[in-house]
């Protein structure tokens, strides 16, 4: 069951994320508001991990550096679908 609630909130996530990371990229990103979002829930996610594993999501008040991993995973993966987007567009 903890699975299933951390992909639902990593999706919430992605809604404020998600803007957050195309705000952190460089340049124009031609992905819709949809993209964004779903690639800010994946980073969430993988950044919610990430932070489990390194241990730093079992922190008493809010968790800063869970949320900055989370962001910065978010960025990677809205740069990847920009980059895979942008591809598309050119063929």
């Amino acid at each position: 069951m903890y699975w299933v609630w951390m992909l639902i909130v990593s999706l919430i996530a992605g809604i404020i994320f998600g803007p957050l990371a195309r705000l952190v990229l460089p340049g124009k990103q031609n992905i819709s508001l949809g993209w964004t979002i779903l690639g800010g829930g994946i980073g969430a996610f993988i950044g919610g991990l990430i932070a489990k594993v390194l241990g730093v999501k079992d922190t008493p008040g809010p968790d800063w550096i869970q949320y900055l991993i989370q962001i910065v995973c978010a960025a990677i993966v809205v740069a990847i679908i920009s980059a895979r987007n942008s591809n598309k567009a050119k063929a």
